[in-house]
């Protein structure tokens, strides 16, 4: 995996996202949203990452069914 530094331009004045950054924030607030990834409950990595991916296919399928899922912010 490359990784690259994204550097601020110095004419842009208060606050501009930056693009790789933004989609970064965007993954995060979207796990935050599956309970048992707010907390790190798990003892081994394994299990954290296989939480990771369930929450991210429940993301695609709901994206790609268009449909949605009760959350705890409807009830």
């Amino acid at each position: 995996m490359d990784m690259k530094t994204v550097e601020r331009n110095p004419a842009d004045v208060g606050f501009v996202p930056q693009p790789k950054r933004w989609a970064v924030e965007q993954s995060y607030g979207i796990m935050v949203l599956h309970r048992r990834l707010v907390r790190d409950h798990e003892h081994r990595t394994a299990s954290s990452e296989s939480r990771v991916y369930w929450a991210m296919s429940d993301v695609i399928t709901r994206r790609l069914s268009d449909t949605t899922t009760p959350t705890w912010r409807d009830a």
